[in-house]
């Protein structure tokens, strides 16, 4: 279930969900600024796990590959306010508020420490979701204009990231799919992150590698899976997910064909 404070946008969100998980492979094409309300979420990304849980405020940076697994806690669903910091908005907003000079870029999700300021933004935003007419187009620019200088008050280097608007270059393709190839995306999702057109990115990797990158993609992702199985002891319906399959009978199937043995013959 999702509420909107203006039907025709996405930009403020209240999601709830009452399923006993959510899986997704997710990345955002904006900036997503989140308070969640009730229930849990992990997110993974390359190098890092992390665990979030009601009142925790954290900002998720967009054209990250990360999966994000959302459940309930204390018998109660995942419940979030979501703020999407759209490209278009964060330049007006900039063009009147230059930007700081700060650290380096990061690339991981950013969390904040309860502080009054984000109490009272969260607690002015909810009863909004109950009104039933949509938000003016002013008040909507007013509250994500409130939460960008927030979060400019409390974390001088934000700027680094939500005031670049730059494209992604070309970049290491190796170095990539190897620190990502568990997140399920399309090609031209890689291609993309890579900086390179689909038809450049499976050139590219056949140099690299002498296989296309579907093929390359499935040997890769089961060999982390048989040593999930082996060495961590993880059952099969945990694993296919972390390792970048959309079914467990697909899993099982590759699995098979690569090793002559069912994922489950290991444990």
């Amino acid at each position: 279930m999702e509420k909107r404070l203006q039907n025709t946008s996405a930009e403020v969100v209240m999601s709830c969900l009452s399923e006993r998980y959510l899986r997704n492979e997710v990345m955002l094409d904006d900036h997503c600024f989140v308070r969640i309300i009730s229930g849990q979420v992990k997110i993974i990304q390359s190098n890092t796990i992390r665990l979030f849980g009601p009142g925790d405020t954290i900002l998720f940076p967009r054209r990250q590959l990360s999966t994000i697994i959302q459940y309930p806690k204390d018998n109660q669903a995942y419940k979030c306010v979501l703020i999407m910091f759209k490209s278009d908005r964060l330049k007006n907003y900039y063009a009147g508020s230059p930007a700081f000079k700060s650290a380096e870029r990061t690339s991981e999700v950013k969390s904040y420490e309860k502080h009054p300021l984000l109490e009272s933004y969260f607690a002015s935003l909810l009863p909004y979701f109950d009104l039933q007419d949509e938000l003016p187009e002013k008040l909507l620019t007013l509250k994500i204009e409130e939460a960008l200088t927030i979060l400019r008050t409390i974390d001088e280097s934000v700027d680094s990231f939500l005031a670049d608007f730059t494209e992604p270059g070309k970049i290491d393709l190796a170095g990539f799919m190897e620190h990502n190839y568990m997140f399920n995306m399309p090609l031209d999702k890689f291609s993309y992150l890579t900086g390179r057109s689909l038809t450049t990115f499976k050139r590219d990797f056949n140099k690299i590698y002498g296989a296309t990158p579907q093929r390359w993609l499935t040997k890769t992702r089961l060999k982390l899976a048989h040593h999930l199985l082996s060495e961590s002891k993880q059952k099969p319906v945990d694993v296919y997910r972390e390792v970048g399959f959309e079914n467990l009978s697909h899993f099982s199937y590759a699995f098979k064909k690569e090793f002559g043995y069912a994922p489950k013959e290991i444990i």
